[in-house]
């Protein structure tokens, strides 16, 4: 298998993982999660650990950072995040580093399942805020480790003007355009901070309707904090969207790039270019419509 590919990884796979390396939870069952994720796949290992198993080489190089870092940001952060437990090592049925966590009760962040869409945005304003104010002596600087998320929106400049270009008139090319120009426009207003880098609704947990838990940490890095605002368009609108914004407290040039963010995002995604999940296609002409509309 070239370390390009995607493995194929079932709930046998993980099972012989956990038989071969950790024994002693060899007779816990084993079940796909319902949700088992893009980048990674997720099981059930009894009713209180998971396994986590990266999908392709490019999001192995995570599992280490997470296994190190977790811990460390845990005791600071006003939600629950993934707690490692143990960390699985590449074998011939499996090439990469994998982990192990302990399992976190809520279920993935929707619109039906949120009472209050204004306090369930204040209260993950509240955890960015505590998270960008860790210290960050000795963090990994935002690179190819996470996908750039918290480095130069520039990087993917590229890219979204290929997506812009491949949607023709599908989009309003020319406000498009405008507002990819004004995203890079603005240099960097803030010092480096922790980012999450993938701040989405399948990474946001809930229980009784309330924020609970912020999981899947791969793109942590330190960097700008932009990149962990895109909710402010892809869920939040109206209200829940000013209290976002009222809790962060950050300048114009930082939403300006954050606005970039779910642009290329939404962009490429509604572009189909390669490496994107075709089942998020109509979730981003949505946003791409919202960011247009209110431009």
């Amino acid at each position: 298998m070239k370390p390009a590919e995607k493995q194929e990884i079932n709930t046998a796979l993980a099972q012989h993982l956990i038989t071969s390396q950790f024994p002693q939870w060899a007779d816990l069952p084993i079940k796909p999660v319902k949700y088992g994720g893009w980048d990674n796949r997720t099981f059930h290992l009894g009713e209180h650990m998971s396994i986590r198993l990266p999908s392709a080489a490019r999001y192995a190089e995570q599992v280490g950072k997470e296994q190190l870092w977790l811990p460390r940001l845990a005791p600071h952060l006003p939600l629950p995040i993934p707690k490692p437990v143990a960390m699985g090592s590449p074998s011939t049925e499996y090439p990469w580093s994998w982990s192990i966590y302990q399992w976190i009760d809520g279920e993935t962040a929707s619109i039906e399942r949120i009472n209050d869409l204004s306090l369930f945005a204040t209260d993950l304003a509240h955890f960015l805020v505590a998270l960008q104010k860790i210290n960050t002596a000795g963090g990994p600087v935002a690179g190819q480790h996470n996908f750039y998320r918290g480095g130069p929106l520039q990087t993917y400049d590229a890219e979204t003007r290929q997506a812009i270009t491949t949607l023709g008139n599908t989009i309003d090319t020319k406000t498009v355009t405008a507002i990819w120009d004004e995203a890079l426009a603005p240099t960097e207003s803030n010092p480096p901070v922790w980012v999450h880098g993938d701040i989405a609704q399948g990474n946001l947990l809930v229980i009784d309707g309330k924020l609970s838990a912020v999981i899947d940490f791969g793109g942590l890095a330190i960097g700008d904090p932009a990149c962990d605002l895109v909710l402010a368009w892809t869920l939040f609108a109206g209200e829940s969207r000013n209290a976002f914004r009222t809790a962060l407290k950050l300048d114009a040039a930082t939403w300006a790039r954050a606005r970039g963010w779910a642009l290329w995002k939404a962009l490429i995604v509604y572009a189909g270019l390669p490496g994107t999940n075709p089942l998020e296609k109509e979730k981003s002409k949505q946003v791409i419509d919202t960011i247009v509309n209110e431009y």
